[in-house]
Formats: structure tokens, sequence, C-alpha cells
């Protein structure tokens, strides 16, 4: 048995009324968390270029683009909706992928949702398998694969995008295994793009390539069952011999379910979750001690070496560069007490002031390494007052989901600030309601047809950043 048909067979026998209560409300979580982020991304010109491309060299179709009244098919909406998702680095993550565990399935199974006019329960249905698919994946190839240099978010979500697709699809094992091997031979993404708009390309690509894949297997495509233990299939070529474990696939397949256990991890701030634990470390300084620009003389930021080789950006030039800098975030979060949407402006970064409290700020590695993702995520923040005291804080988690409980209202607030700079203020609510109650809808139509209608003129929209 090759591993595709392996991991096909379990796929297929995932069912909705076997899911866990709390898998199913995470999953509704991570819905809410995507759309949020998406809407809140559909004006950036990452997507804007993305969609006129789609719009001028594809084609109309059922499926909307989010945040607009525009609609293209699913293959083309899956890129836009999938470069908005992540355009502003604000969605999900996941330890197992190490990357964006949602931005790759959900412009997919939407998008493939409204073409079949699909329940809210077919979709999470179909967003869990394709978690889980992504996730044991994962497990088989990292931590290796993410500091070779691979963005697993593509790499890996190519293969969540193509589980979710099949399920949502109802395929057999044979086509759902197909589908797996396709996505294999469509799997790509680099982390020397990473600062420009080709990350957030990333996740529309893999995606679209998720979908494409399923698509063609239910026509009758075919592709080598064995593209992932093949000589020259992925794991070879994307790890090499013994970077890999592939045992570890199938060992536990939802026992728990991924999205439970490490699960999600719910941003807090529009910025690489790399810097976050430095941010948090920032804020709980600031606050303990009362600290100023004025009063700090030297900060230093002390991160594991594999998130400081994509951080240490002394010097970003544009909104894109900055979100990957662990000094400049740190230094906003001195400066202002918060990470915004408005701190990613092209005009926020040759702020005097800025530039002032950007040179006091340095980035070390840290001497020892865990052997887990969750390296990415632990930070330790050192100050220096210019009256010499030092202060310094370390966080370990600053991602909230099933691991590390967020306030109730945390999400909620997240959504109406994003969603609004799409959508109008009386809609944004209900939308929230909406996606709350997923599975209660019999068709996916009655949501997107929702935001079509409610969303701000072009004219009056407010800019993300």
């Amino acid at each position: 048995m090759t591993i595709a048909i392996d991991i096909a067979q379990r796929i297929t026998a995932m069912r909705y009324d076997t899911l866990p209560a709390e898998a199913v409300h995470w999953a509704k979580v991570a819905i809410i968390d995507t759309f949020a982020c998406a809407l809140a991304g559909a004006n950036e010109d990452a997507t804007r270029i993305a969609e006129k491309v789609a719009a001028t060299y594809g084609g109309a179709g059922p499926a909307l683009l989010w945040g607009t009244n525009r609609r293209l098919s699913a293959l083309d909406a899956a890129i836009v909706n999938g470069v908005a998702g992540h355009a502003l680095d604000y969605d999900d993550v996941n330890n197992t992928i190490g990357g964006h565990p949602s931005v790759p399935i959900l412009p997919a199974i939407i998008g493939l949702g409204e073409m079949l006019g699909a329940s809210g329960k077919d979709i999470l249905l179909a967003y869990i398998t394709g978690f889980e698919t992504q996730a044991r994946i994962g497990s088989a190839v990292n931590v290796y694969h993410y500091r070779k240099g691979w963005h697993p978010t593509a790499t890996l979500g190519v293969f969540g995008a193509a589980a979710a697709s099949a399920r949502l699809l109802n395929l057999d094992v044979p086509k759902t295994a197909t589908a797996l091997a396709i996505a294999a031979s469509l799997s790509s993404g680099i982390k020397a793009n990473f600062g420009t708009m080709t990350k957030p390309l990333h996740a529309g690509h893999c995606s679209r390539n998720g979908l494409y894949a399923a698509l063609m297997a239910k026509d009758g495509f075919t592709a080598s069952h064995d593209a992932l233990e093949h000589a020259q299939g992925f794991f070879e070529l994307f790890n090499g011999a013994g970077n890999y474990h592939v045992e570890k696939i199938v060992a536990n397949w939802a026992n728990p379910l991924d999205v439970l256990s490490p699960g999600i991890g719910l941003k807090q701030y529009p910025c690489c979750a790399s810097t976050h634990s430095a941010i948090d470390a920032t804020l709980v300084l600031r606050e303990r001690h009362n600290l100023t620009p004025a009063r700090v003389a030297k900060i230093e930021t002390v991160t594991h070496a594999p998130a400081l080789a994509h951080t240490n950006r002394p010097d970003p030039k544009t909104a894109l560069d900055a979100k990957f800098s662990v000094q400049y975030c740190v230094a906003r979060a001195l400066m202002h007490g918060a990470v915004t949407f408005d701190h990613f402006a092209d005009s926020a970064l040759m702020q005097p002031e800025l530039r002032a409290m950007l040179g006091k700020v340095t980035a070390t590695a840290h001497p020892s390494l865990p052997k887990d993702m969750g390296e990415h995520y632990q930070g330790v923040v050192n100050i220096t007052t210019v009256d010499g005291q030092q202060f310094s804080a370390r966080v370990d988690q600053p991602l909230r989901g099933p691991q590390n409980l967020a306030p109730p209202d945390r999400l909620e607030a997240k959504f109406k600030d994003c969603a609004g700079l799409a959508l109008r203020a009386d809609a944004v609510p209900r939308l929230y309601e909406q996606l709350r109650a997923v599975d209660s809808l019999s068709n996916i139509c009655e949501l997107t047809e929702f935001m079509a209608q409610s969303v701000i003129a072009a004219g009056a929209r407010r800019a993300a950043a």
C-alpha cells in the first residue's frame, strides 16, 4: 500500500457526525479568523494585483472574491482569496506544519462549496480533514523542512487543500490518492520571498493548486500513487534521506485531531508570528516599569536562530519588510503600547521618532535550540534604561488557541476590526453570527451572498495599512 492510498483511506473515512464538538468549535474559530484576515486584506496591493490578473486572463464564475461583490471561477477565486487571507500576515498558525494552516484550505473549499451548494457542515468536515492531512504530512517532514527553506504554508498547505477539496467532492480512495499525488507535483514555496507580495501568493497558489488537483482527479486524471515515498518523490526531494519520518503520518491520525492539539494559534498582531513573543515581552516591560522611548537606552531581543533568519531586519524599507522585522515590531510596541495595522503603512516607516527608536533595538540568537516548532514563538527581551537599570521578560507562547485561550471577546474584536475595513458596519456583527453558526447553513452560498451584498463602496473603503 502506498502512503497516498493509506492517507486517502483515512480522508474518506472522516465523517461529520463523529467529529468531537470541540474540534468543530475550533474549526469555526479558524473560519471566523480567516475570513476576518481576508476581508482586511482584500484591498491590499497584492490582492488587487492578483485579482486584476485573474479577471483579465481568467473567467467569470460562481465564486465570490471576499470583500467585494465580484465573482470568478473557483480556481481563480482561490488564488485571490488566498492572497487576501495572507496579505497582512495576520492569519492563524500551527506548530505541526510550521506555517499557516487555514488560508490554504478555506479559499479552495468555499469556492468549491459555492459550486456544489455545500452545507456548512460539509465545509467544516472538509476543513478539519484538510487540516489533519497537511498536519500529519508536516509531522513527517518538520522541523527540517522549515529550516531547509521551504515555506510549509505552501508546500504542505497544497496537500491540505487537495484533501479538503477531495472530501468535499466525496471522491473515493483511489481518486483521493491521485489528488494527493498530483498535489505533490504542484507543491512549491520558498522562504527567500518572505517580506514580499510573493509570500501571500504562496497561500493563494497552493489553495488553487490543491483544488485543481482534486478536480483533475475527479475527472480521471492520473498520477503515481507513490509520489510521496518514491526515490524521486516528495519526501526525498524536499527533505532528503534521513530527514523525514513517514511513520508519523498515520501513527496517531485524528487521535487527537491536530486542530485541537496543538491546534491553531490566533495572531494578536498583524505581523510575522516569530516576532510576537518579543512584542508581548516588550509590552509587559513597558507597562510594568512605565517605560517610554525617552527612558530607554537599549533593547535587546533574543530569538532562536531559525526564527531570526527571517526576522533580523534592522532597516526595513517596505511595509511587508517591516512585518518580518523583530526590531521594528519591538520598537512600535515600546512606542505605542500596541502593534496595529497603521504601523505597517509605508508612510510610517520613515517617521523620525520611529527611526530613532529603531536604532536602539538589536536582535541576537538564542544559544540553544528546542526540538519542536515552538522555537519560533519563544523570545526574551532585555531593556536597559538611560540611568542604567536593566529589565528582562520572556514569553514562550504568545499565540492564542486551544492550548492558550484568549479572553472570550478577543476573537470578536479582531473580527470586527478586520471585517469593518471591507463591509458595512451594520453587516459586520451579522456576518460574525453567521460564521459562529456556520454548521446551521444548508448552503454556503447564503454566507457568501450576504458578504457580497454588504461590501463598502470602493471609494469609501478604509485602508488596512
